[in-house]
C-alpha cells in the first residue's frame, strides 16, 4: 500500500524499534539537515521572501497612505496609515515564512523524497522529526519577521516600547502557523490539494484587518474575521507595536497557543500513523 489515503503507512510494516519511542530528544539532527539543505540550493528562495512585505509596505504604506492620511487604531487613536498596516505585514511576513516551509517543502518530504521514512527508520521519533521540522518553519518565519522589524524601525513605525514584546509575538505566530501548517500538510495527497492552502491564505490576507480597521465591515462579517488565525496574529503584533495594550491581547495568545499546540499533536500522530504503526 502507498500510503496516500492515510490509512496505511508510506512504507511496509516492520518491527524497527519496541514499541516505537515518540523522542529520541535529538530533534536538533532534524534543524542541521534542514539548514545544510537551506543553505546548499534554497537560500535565494527563502531570502526572496524577505521583500515582499517590504513591497507592500512601499506601495500601499507610502503610496496609498499618503492619499489615506491617518486612521483609527483599536483603542481610538489615530495613527499613519503606514503604522497601521506596518504591524499586520509584519504577522503576515511571519506566516507566510512559516506556512511555506511547513507546508510545500513538508508535503515534497512526506510524498516524493520519502525523507521522513528515512529519519524514523532510525532512532529518531515523530516528535523529533515534527519539532525539528516546525523548528525550521519557525526560524524562516522570524527570519522574515525579524528583517522586516528592522524596517520598521529605520522608518520609524514602531510607535511605542511594547514593540519590543514583537518580536516574542511574531515568534508565537510563526509557531502557531508552522505546527498547524505541517499537521495539515500531512493528510494532503497531491498537488491539486496542495492548492487548497494558497486558496486560503490569500483571502485570509486581505481580510483580516491588514489594509483597513475591522470596523469596516457588516457584524455579521466581522465575527468570521475574528475567527481567523492571521486577524489574532495581526490584532496582537498591533496593539504592541502602536502602544495599545490591554488585557484583551492574553485571548491572541491563548488562542495562538491553543492553535500551536493542536498542530504539534495532529503532526506527531499523523506521522506516526503515516511511518510507524
Amino acid at each position: 500500500m502507498s500510503g496516500l489515503d492515510g490509512e496505511a503507512p508510506l512504507r511496509p510494516r516492520t518491527s524497527r524499534r519496541a514499541a516505537g519511542s515518540l523522542y529520541a530528544g535529538n530533534a536538533r539532527s532534524v534543524v542541521y539537515r534542514g539548514w545544510l539543505a537551506t543553505k546548499s540550493t534554497n537560500w535565494l528562495v527563502v531570502v526572496s521572501g524577505v521583500f515582499e512585505p517590504v513591497f507592500y509596505l512601499l506601495s500601499l504604506g507610502v503610496g496609498l497612505g499618503g492619499l489615506v492620511g491617518q486612521v483609527t487604531a483599536g483603542d481610538g487613536q489615530r495613527i499613519p496609515y503606514a503604522a497601521f498596516i506596518a504591524p499586520a505585514l509584519l504577522a503576515t511576513a511571519a506566516m507566510n515564512g512559516a506556512v511555506y516551509d511547513s507546508t510545500w517543502n513538508v508535503f515534497f518530504k512526506i510524498r516524493f523524497a520519502r525523507l521522513y521514512e528515512g529519519m524514523l527508520a532510525t532512532s529518531l521519533g515523530p516528535v523529533d522529526v515534527a519539532v525539528g521540522e516546525i523548528s525550521l518553519a519557525l526560524l524562516r518565519g522570524a527570519g522574515y519577521a525579524i528583517a522586516f522589524m528592522i524596517v520598521m524601525q529605520l522608518v520609524g513605525l514602531n510607535l511605542s516600547w511594547w514593540a519590543l514584546l514583537g518580536l516574542p509575538a511574531v515568534l508565537l505566530v510563526a509557531f502557531a502557523f508552522a505546527s498547524l501548517g505541517m499537521g495539515i500538510t500531512s493528510y494532503m495527497r497531491s498537488f491539486q490539494q496542495m492548492d487548497i492552502i494558497n486558496f486560503v491564505m490569500l483571502p485570509m490576507f486581505l481580510l483580516s484587518a491588514t489594509f483597513y480597521p475591522l470596523t469596516v465591515y457588516p457584524p455579521p462579517i466581522q465575527v468570521v474575521i475574528q475567527a481567523l488565525p492571521l486577524w489574532q496574529s495581526v490584532e496582537l503584533v498591533r496593539s504592541l507595536t502602536t502602544g495599545s495594550v490591554s488585557a484583551g491581547i492574553l485571548w491572541h495568545v491563548l488562542y495562538l497557543v491553543a492553535m500551536a499546540a493542536l498542530g504539534m499533536t495532529v503532526t506527531t500522530r499523523r506521522l506516526r500513523a503515516l511511518f510507524l504503526d
